[in-house]
């Protein structure tokens, strides 16, 4: 029987007030195909930035003292989709949670017929269902790469997650929509 071990991190690393917005399917077509072109540009300096992070041993201030430095992670295109759902999700209908937002821009719950998703199903749902462990960082209002790993850093559940090294592969994602309470979403799956 497959052992799963589900990892959790949430910081509201900026509050600000969460709402309901309402978009177009043609503005949200838009903006996926733009991201996604922008994405592909950047994701190998996220990769290399999350690497980079692994490579030395820290302590990430969540009793469980130094933690020694981790293996690399590969790229996964599933865990990229993933994470992309949920930051364009939480973008779309101006939330922030691991939860997804139960309205059409959670695309995976709307496809199952309701509720609102969670981090595991989105990722099973995009087609990474070979793991023993998975885990979700989300973030939002920062506004660079820089930004977001020392703010993920700062927080002692997403540097644990970022650190662990039964972990081998990750997709991040980041979305912007500047009329939003963030403005700018970050979501990082991870799987081993």
């Amino acid at each position: 029987m497959k052992r799963i071990n589900l990892s959790i991190s949430v910081a509201l690393l900026i509050f600000i007030g969460c709402g309901s917005v309402k978009t177009s399917p043609a503005t949200t077509e838009h903006t996926d195909q733009e991201q996604s072109s922008i994405l592909q540009s950047e994701k190998q300096d996220m990769l290399d930035a999350l690497n980079a992070v692994r490579s030395v041993a820290r302590d990430c201030h969540n009793g469980a003292g130094m933690l020694p430095s981790a293996k690399p992670l590969t790229w996964n295109s599933e865990l990229y989709a993933s994470a992309y759902e949920h930051s364009s999700d939480m973008a779309q209908s101006n939330t922030f949670s691991h939860y997804g937002s139960g309205t059409e821009s959670d695309v995976t719950a709307f496809n199952s017929g309701g509720g609102k998703s969670y981090f595991f199903e989105r990722i099973i749902s995009n087609g990474y269902t070979e793991y023993s462990i998975l885990g979700e960082n989300i973030a939002g209002g920062q506004r660079t790469l820089d930004e977001v790993m020392k703010a993920w850093l700062a927080s002692p559940s997403h540097c644990a997650n970022m650190m662990n090294d039964d972990f081998s592969e990750v997709g991040i994602a980041v979305v912007t929509k500047e009329d939003s309470a963030f403005g700018i979403y970050w979501t990082q799956n991870f799987g081993g």
